[in-house]
């Protein structure tokens, strides 16, 4: 019996000396993943003139918590007009005319964001920045028309008001 006992004590000794290493890699792997929308309730941003304190002293419109981000990392925003001019029929204003600046949002800001505000261009234009993500992280956004009477002649006669149009497109990128 000592005999059966130690070759069963030899053999399990080697069985286990003899055992396999079986690994398995397991990787992570996360894309960049970037949302932005816009507020739906904000789809349409007027700049009203109705005084001649407007036309000389230009008016503005904020539209808090007007985009809203996701990002998995880093990321930047910009934006862009259709064209360079904002338009009513064959009439036209520069769209340079209007400033565009981000700020952070009245809810869930982006923490550590960057804004640059920018004159409207029909090119991409950098207005926010962030070295890190987050999730559902809000932006407001002011948009501003120009004073200095910069206006004045632009209404036609008969549209009242005259609306000068067009249509911005927002991006957002990894960084």
């Amino acid at each position: 019996m000592k005999k059966f006992i130690l070759a069963s004590f030899a053999f399990l000794g080697f069985a286990t000396v003899s055992a396999q290493n079986n690994t398995v890699t397991l990787n992570v792997k996360l894309k960049p993943i970037q949302t932005l929308l816009v507020n739906p309730a904000q789809k349409i941003v007027d700049l009203t003139y109705t005084t001649a304190a407007d036309y000389s002293g230009g008016v503005s419109s904020t539209q808090a918590d007007h985009l809203t981000v996701y990002s998995t990392g880093g990321f930047e925003v910009k934006v862009k007009g259709a064209n360079a001019n904002i338009v009513n029929g064959s009439k036209n204003i520069a769209a340079n005319t209007i400033t565009i600046t981000a700020s952070n949002g009245a809810n869930n800001s982006v923490t550590g964001a960057t804004y640059s505000p920018v004159s409207l261009s029909d090119n991409d234009q950098v207005i926010a920045t962030s070295s890190t993500g987050g999730v559902n992280k809000n932006i407001n956004v002011t948009y501003a028309g120009a004073g200095a009477d910069t206006y004045v002649n632009n209404y036609i006669a008969g549209q009242t008001p005259t609306t000068y149009t067009t249509t911005l497109t927002y991006t957002i990128l990894a960084k």
